[in-house]
């Protein structure tokens, strides 16, 4: 279960999605960049230390859906310089790390279990700040397929599912949003 706070975000995630996506290689959308979101899931760390956020965003250009993974650590990833989009204050957690969660071991293995042991996101509460939580609900839901593989990767640019990514053992995650069509987000290979 992925508790969500009830709290300020300084620099808000859509300022750090701004000032990142234009330098990314693999973006080629509206510059500057003005991320709107379109859906976002969740997963679970079994230990209980990382954030893992996946947004699905359109950036002021009416074109292409990005998908942008984060992973939200209390502490600097050792090694993950590179992969560092930035830092946010957050009005209840202090000072979070966020991260391009690709190159996050974290982030990649639960990935890959959801892919390959057919799983799916977490399920979302806010915590009111007042001892009581209420379930938020989601905008997307995740299938992994089955299927096994060693690397992940992930589709920056999701495209709709063709009926080979949705069979038993393709190695898919697929993501469905209302009146939208499956979407493959990740494959295992």
């Amino acid at each position: 279960m992925a508790i969500l706070h009830k709290a300020t975000l300084v620099p808000s995630k859509g300022e750090l999605m701004a000032a990142w996506l234009p330098e990314q290689p693999w973006y080629d959308g509206a510059n500057p960049a003005r991320p709107q979101p379109v859906a976002s899931f969740r997963f679970d760390d079994p230990a209980g230390e990382v954030g893992i956020e996946t947004m699905l965003l359109t950036t002021g250009d009416g074109g292409d859906l990005w998908q942008v993974p984060l992973t939200y650590r209390g502490s600097p990833l050792d090694g993950g310089g590179a992969h560092l989009i930035g830092t946010l204050e957050h009005s209840v957690l202090g000072t979070r790390y966020v991260y391009d969660a690709l190159g996050d071991p974290v982030y990649l293995e639960v990935v890959k279990e959801a892919i390959s042991g057919r799983g799916g996101e977490a399920d979302l509460v806010r915590d009111l700040g007042d001892g009581s939580t209420e379930e938020v609900a989601k905008t997307m839901v995740v299938r992994g397929t089955g299927g096994g593989g060693v690397d992940v990767t992930i589709e920056r640019t999701p495209q709709p599912a063709a009926e080979a990514d949705m069979a038993d053992g393709s190695g898919v995650l697929i993501g469905w949003r209302a009146a939208a069509p499956d979407l493959v987000l990740a494959r295992l290979s």
